[in-house]
C-alpha cells in the first residue's frame, strides 16, 4: 500500500512539472577570454563602461536563459551612438542609433543569431514597462577587442538598453547602470 502510494505521488509531481513546461534548462559557461590591457585611450568609459583587465578572466556564452513571458534579465546602460560607448554600428542595421531612441541590444542567446532584429521587446523594470526596438547584440562570445570597444564580453542574461529606455522606465540618471528586470517579446 505504501508504494502505492508513492508512486501515485511520483506520478502526480511528474505530471506537475509536465503540464507546468517545468525543465532543468541551464546555460552554463562556454569557455574564458583573458583580459588584455586596451590601447591608451581606447577603452570609452562612457556610462561606467568596464575596461578588460590584463590578465582577467572573462566568462564567455553561447546561450541564454530560456525566454518566457517574464524572462528575468539585467538591463545595462549603452550608447548606441556613433563614438559612445556602444563600440561600432548596431549589428542589425549597420547604423548608430540617439540616446533618444527606445532601442537595446541583447546578450547573444536571446539575440538568436539575428532572429530579433528589428523586433520589439516589452521591458519591465522600476514599476513601468516600455517597448523598445532589438538594434544589436550583446556579445556575449568575445570581448576586450577594438570591435567591442575594449569591453569584456556579456553575461547571458543582458538587455542593454539606451538612455531612453532608462527614461521611459523612470530611473533617477544618478541609478542608471544596472538593474533586475523582467522582458518578452512584444
Amino acid at each position: 500500500m505504501k508504494k502505492q502510494v508513492l508512486f501515485i505521488a511520483f506520478q502526480f509531481i511528474t505530471f506537475l512539472f509536465i503540464s507546468l513546461g517545468v525543465e532543468a534548462q541551464t546555460c552554463d559557461s562556454s569557455g574564458n577570454i583573458t583580459g588584455k590591457t586596451p590601447p591608451p585611450g581606447q577603452c570609452n568609459q562612457e556610462n561606467n563602461a568596464e575596461c578588460c583587465v590584463e590578465g582577467e578572466v572573462y566568462k564567455t556564452y553561447t546561450c541564454s536563459p530560456p525566454v518566457s513571458s517574464n524572462t528575468p534579465a539585467t538591463l545595462t546602460i549603452n550608447s548606441f551612438q556613433e563614438g559612445g560607448d556602444g563600440g561600432g554600428p548596431s549589428k542589425c542595421d549597420n547604423q548608430y542609433h540617439s540616446d533618444d531612441e527606445l532601442v537595446v541590444a541583447l546578450s547573444t542567446g536571446w539575440f538568436g543569431q539575428s532572429s530579433r532584429c528589428s523586433k520589439f521587446i516589452n521591458i519591465n523594470g522600476n514599476g513601468k514597462t516600455v517597448r523598445a526596438l532589438v538594434v544589436d547584440e550583446c556579445d556575449s562570445q568575445v570581448g576586450c577587442d577594438e570591435e567591442h570597444a575594449y569591453q569584456p564580453p556579456c553575461g547571458n542574461n543582458i538587455v542593454d538598453g539606451s538612455k531612453a529606455v532608462w527614461t521611459a522606465l523612470g530611473v533617477p540618471e544618478s541609478e542608471q547602470g544596472e538593474i533586475d528586470v523582467t522582458w518578452s517579446d512584444a
